[in-house]
């Protein structure tokens, strides 16, 4: 009996240091958050400066104030805190994953850490690389557009039902004074769409090399992938035809590029195997005389 309680005591050792283990990471990498948070609290202002210059410029050239109002007592504290949130999760990631890292790598081997590396460096920098596309290219092209809209449209309708354009010009105007919580949500949303999208050349090179894909495969669904990002972008994209061409045509090239890269990771895995005296043909005869003989 005593004999079963050591090696009770014995199993239930390196599942408590695990657990242990996890504890310490996960709260460092609350700690860091907290740090991040606080940080980025302190210039949350020119944060939302940087996040709002789109509209800030395109008001400039319209002739405008460039300026954003709140329309309740409590709503810029709020933004400021959202946007020290999120910010302060970006800022503190590297540190966070780093603890994931620290605590999932001792249970890998050392052809699986040399594998996955190279995807967590790549996953931030496409991430970046899709929001300062959205903050550089799609929100002032978008923004321009919504605020437009409402000058061209009086115009337009008083052209398709023949009234006088001077009649058009003395009904009601419509303004712009943009709110700084809507203006944020439009900015973020496009920041988040393009910085996630970008993150499909990493999601389908892994798929890849874990051979649950193909390049021969994602070239025959090719077709679907089409509809399948068009209907992506109608649904993170506000209803802006622009907007949502644009997010097609950089998801699609992804898609290529993604397929590409899958190509390379079979060659790769293609010559270990022939180094190794074992062929894809190999494999499939193995499992299909496995198949046989049940």
């Amino acid at each position: 009996m005593s004999s079963e309680n050591e090696t009770l005591e014995e199993s239930s050792a390196p599942l408590i240091e695990h657990l242990t283990e996890l504890r310490t990471c996960l709260i460092r990498a609350a700690l860091a958050f907290i740090v991040g948070l606080f940080a980025c609290f302190f210039v949350a202002e020119y944060i939302l400066n940087f996040l709002a210059e789109p509209i800030a410029q395109i008001l400039r050239d319209r002739g405008e104030i460039a300026q954003l109002i709140f329309t309740a007592p409590q709503e810029k504290f709020f933004v400021l805190i959202r946007i020290s949130v999120i910010f302060g999760l970006g800022v503190s990631s590297p540190f966070i994953g780093y603890q994931l890292w620290r605590f999932v790598a001792p249970g890998l081997y050392k052809a699986e850490k040399n594998a996955f590396l190279p995807f967590i460096i790549a996953s931030p920098v496409l991430f970046l690389m899709g929001a300062a596309f959205a903050h550089y290219v799609v929100s002032p092209l978008a923004l321009n557009f919504f605020i437009g809209y409402a000058d061209i449209m009086p115009t337009v309708t008083a052209l398709i039902t023949g009234t006088d354009p001077q009649a058009a010009d003395s009904a009601l105007k419509t303004r712009f004074l943009g709110s700084v919580r809507e203006t944020l949500d439009v900015v973020l949303k496009f920041i988040m769409a393009f910085g996630v999208c970008f993150q499909l050349p990493v999601l389908l090179t892994l798929m890849g090399k874990a051979g649950l894909v193909s390049a021969v495969g994602l070239r025959n669904v090719r077709k679907y992938a089409v509809v399948a990002i068009l209907i992506l972008a109608g649904i993170v994209t506000p209803p802006d035809v622009v907007t949502q061409i644009i997010l097609f045509v950089v998801v699609y090239g992804l898609y290529e590029i993604s397929i590409w890269l899958v190509v390379y990771v079979e060659r790769q895995r293609n010559a270990f195997l022939k180094e190794q005296g074992v062929s894809d043909d190999d494999l499939f005869d193995d499992k299909d005389d496995e198949g046989d003989l049940k």
